[in-house]
């Protein structure tokens, strides 16, 4: 056994024959009789205290934290007992993941999790607590994607307790707890005659950044952070290094999403349209911070500012310029006189990028390629979004069966373009 049991209303002294006799102490009849005592891993004494008549269920727990010792499960009762937002926010402080994706965690943390499992001690947890959180979630009018994302946060959450020894396994883990699905989404690509009509709406300041989103691939932080450093006309190349990001209501410069530079190349026409733009909008130099709000200041001559020679501020820009181009091509409904403008998420800038990659794999490019232009961390990544835009290669397949086992020359067959 790990420990022993004490029984607090008697106490064993030496009668006069110098034998072990029983007598009740001060606490007879009072309190909590039975303490069971055993020592942790760490060397220090921990204990349970048990009513009268219950010595079995005090020695039953002691062969349990022996048995999960045994097995290195072992938690201490007294670190289970800490909430899961006391937890959550140590965990927190220790993130070492960008500062913008630390705000996110928290805030999806704060505003669904906690309020559902906050107060509850981390060594009550079980799956069927997860399973209440899911439900809650289902129920809000969040996106599945979105509840994904709290589910995994919070799965994190319990990953790093069982890690420091505060829960004996992850509830999470359990096979009746299913993360919610991610919504089948199928992107459906503009074509070129409204990305031309998007582009034609915008001001003249800004009609450049339609040409390089189309063109380039590049996300709408990177053309904002785009500087004159960052174009090189005579490779035809466009280094993408960097990009605006908003921290707590703060603009900064930072590395591309997932600190992945990238090489893209500048078509004659994207890079005809750079250089227009330059001459009638001279670039500016910009001074930001790096990376977090109180990083080191970094000056870019930006090719895209405002209006007032500072960098774009997406809000400003998506309201102001993006959505009144989306309307005047007909892509959004015109609003009424004093009323906003319409949701159109799945028109944001990033339909631009979904343009590229519709084009480039109609003309037999390589999904690695795409990737690689686009800036994706996984092949994977990029074949799941777009694999149904790739062109179909059932006739190809028919044609080459043919060749090979009906009369008459055999030639090559397959996609010349691709690589």
């Amino acid at each position: 056994m790990a420990g022993h049991i004490q029984d607090r209303w008697y106490k064993a002294e030496t009668g006069p024959d110098g034998k072990s006799v029983r007598v009740k102490t001060d606490r007879y009849g009072t309190g909590l009789r039975y303490r069971a005592r055993y020592i942790g891993p760490d060397g220090t004494e921990k204990s349970k205290s048990f009513p009268d008549k219950q010595k079995r269920l005090a020695e039953r727990w002691i062969a349990e934290i022996a048995a999960d010792m045994a097995r290195g499960t072992y938690v201490d009762p007294r670190a289970g007992r800490t909430t899961f937002k006391s937890y959550t926010d140590r965990w927190l402080q220790g993130l070492t993941s960008e500062l913008s994706s630390q705000i996110e965690i928290e805030r999806r943390l704060r505003l669904h999790a906690l309020p559902v499992l906050g107060s509850r001690p981390l060594d009550s947890f079980r799956p069927q607590h997860i399973r209440e959180l899911l439900a809650v979630l289902e129920a809000s009018p969040i996106g599945a994607s979105y509840a994904r994302n709290i589910y995994s946060d919070v799965r994190a959450v319990l990953s790093a307790a069982v890690d420091d020894g505060l829960l004996a396994r992850n509830p999470c883990a359990a096979r009746t707890v299913r993360p919610p699905s991610p919504e089948p989404r199928r992107v459906v690509p503009w074509t070129p005659e409204r990305v031309l009509a998007v582009r034609q709406g915008l001001s003249g300041r800004y009609r450049a950044t339609c040409d390089t989103g189309a063109g380039c691939g590049l996300r709408q932080g990177e053309i904002f952070g785009l500087g004159e450093d960052a174009v090189d006309y005579n490779a035809e190349v466009i280094h993408v290094i960097r990009q605006v990001r908003f921290i707590r209501g703060k603009a900064v410069f930072a590395p591309p999403k997932g600190n992945k530079e990238r090489d893209v190349p500048m078509s004659p026409y994207v890079a005809a349209s750079l250089r227009r733009h330059s001459e009638e909008y001279p670039p500016v130099e910009v001074t930001l911070p790096w990376r977090t709000p109180d990083g080191p200041l970094v000056t870019v001559r930006l090719l895209f500012t405002n209006t007032a020679g500072g960098v774009i501020w997406r809000s400003n820009f998506n309201i102001q310029e993006w959505k009144p181009a989306l309307a005047a091509a007909g892509v959004i409904p015109v609003p009424e006189k004093g009323k906003p403008y319409a949701s159109a998420r799945e028109h944001g800038m990033h339909a631009l990028r979904h343009f590229l990659a519709s084009v480039l794999l109609d003309a037999g490019e390589s999904i690695k390629v795409v990737c690689e232009l686009l800036g994706h961390s996984d092949p994977a990544l990029t074949l799941r979004v777009y694999a149904h835009l790739m062109p179909s290669t059932s006739e190809r397949a028919r044609k080459v069966v043919d060749r090979v086992f009906l009369p008459g020359p055999r030639t090559l067959d397959g996609p010349e373009t691709a690589q």
